[in-house]
């Protein structure tokens, strides 16, 4: 089974430049994560599964109460800390991105995408 937790906005402090990290930006993170489909049948109550709840104040706590010059090293943080947390998690896949570039140009947003398995 797979669980995705889709453009969930949080308000950082995170970028190479300590002006980023003085004002702080808004970040858009997606998240999905799967657990081992032999077990799904089985699931009839939220100790069964794995309580998307718990994972995403694992995400908000990171991007809200952390800071970090990359946006590589937040993903990384995210997965090793939900990994972790929840045995039962086989695969992640997290894409954090940030829609205010200090880049002198167009352009929408920098997005960091990672995937990890077990």
């Amino acid at each position: 089974m797979k669980i995705h937790l889709n453009e969930m906005v949080f308000y950082g402090y995170h970028g190479v430049h300590p002006e980023e990290r003085k004002l702080g930006q808004r970040f858009v993170v997606d998240f999905i994560y799967e657990s081992d489909s032999k077990n799904d049948q089985k699931i009839k109550h939220l100790d069964d599964t794995i309580d998307y709840t718990k994972v995403y104040d694992i995400i908000r706590h990171t991007l809200e109460e952390r800071e970090f010059h990359l946006l590589e090293v937040c993903a990384n943080t995210l997965l090793d800390r939900i990994f972790s947390e929840f045995p039962g998690i086989i695969s992640a896949n997290v894409r954090i991105k940030k829609p205010s570039v200090p880049i002198n140009g167009s352009l929408s947003s920098v997005e960091v995408e990672m995937e990890r398995n077990r």
